[in-house]
């Protein structure tokens, strides 16, 4: 089985990568390197499974010989880079689905499109089930990004549809692990990095705002089974225990022994006040959950933080 993994030098791409290549899988990675670190894919480049080619996902994709599975992980994530790169970002989910989705067609190969949960925006029903059409603002700073995917979600099934095209969509909840970028602006690498550097943990609004944190590992598990027996509907998956802002703080500044202080600065616009996946489909559909718990995978997050940080 041979699969294309785009956005491959990204964090959740090349754990992916590893996840399929530790499976027997024969894996193409795609990256145009705007966002993605080559370092993440530096020990699978003599693999003998492995293949990279840097290429914009938004140009024309040509791939040699069969394809069995196009995954398309493709786009700035973290809100400094779809800040920093609006266009390009809408661009991806765009251009960068529809050619995914072409390539996926001619080659009768599966496909698996990277949303988020970003879809409900600022969610009015809580916890969120795939069902709830969301809350987003579509012309808004973050907007770049919600609609985005949106958009993405739209056409990966209007080729469902139209062309009986073999799909899935992973609506994707916060997640963290190694690989992480220092400076990529989420919660969880911001506040190791702070704590490590002995820099005051930077909390915007009162820090009461929740968050659902899913180790990477257990996602990948449950992408990879959504890929191999999943259903053409969107499936949420993350991790179901809810926590606050500041809470996650506390328990960061615990496991790193910091010394250092917590700072509140203004909220940005439309950052969500919850946010927590209902995963009862994929319980039912793909026997998932997660099982590394938050004070686990921090400290697997935090040593590697502790690696590369100077």
């Amino acid at each position: 089985m041979r699969v294309l993994v785009t956005g491959a030098a990204g964090f959740l791409g090349s754990h992916l990568v590893d996840r399929f290549l530790a499976l027997g899988y024969q894996v193409l990675g795609m990256d145009n390197l705007i966002t993605g670190n080559p370092d993440n894919l530096a020990h699978v480049m003599r693999h003998p499974a492995f293949r990279f080619q840097r290429q914009d996902v938004t140009a024309y994709i040509e791939v040699e010989g069969a394809l069995d599975g196009v995954l398309h992980f493709a786009s700035p994530a973290s809100p400094v880079d779809y800040l920093e790169l609006p266009i390009q970002t809408l661009k991806v989910g765009a251009l960068g689905t529809h050619k995914a989705l072409g390539l996926a067609l001619a080659k009768g190969a599966r496909f698996l499109l990277a949303s988020t949960s970003e879809v409900y925006g600022d969610p009015l029903v809580h916890p969120q089930p795939e069902s709830y059409w969301g809350n987003v603002n579509p012309v808004g700073p973050r907007g770049v990004y919600d609609e985005a995917k949106r958009f993405a979600e739209a056409i990966t099934m209007a080729y469902h549809r139209s062309h009986q095209l073999d799909t899935r969509i992973v609506r994707i909840f916060n997640t963290y692990g190694p690989r992480m970028r220092p400076n990529d602006g989420r919660v969880v690498s911001n506040f190791i990095v702070q704590a490590l550097r002995g820099e005051p943990l930077t909390i915007y609004g009162d820090g009461s705002q929740t968050r659902s944190f899913c180790y990477v590992d257990d996602l990948v598990e449950g992408i990879v089974r959504l890929y191999e027996r999943g259903t053409s509907e969107p499936t949420n998956i993350g991790n179901p225990h809810e926590f606050t802002v500041r809470q996650l703080a506390e328990q960061i500044l615990a496991l790193t022994a910091s010394r250092s202080s917590v700072v509140e600065r203004p909220l940005p616009v439309d950052d969500p006040q919850v946010r927590q996946p209902d995963i009862t489909y994929a319980r039912k559909t793909l026997g998932w959950e997660p099982t590394v718990e938050l004070d686990e995978g921090l400290r697997k997050t935090i040593e590697y933080f502790r690696g590369i940080i100077p």
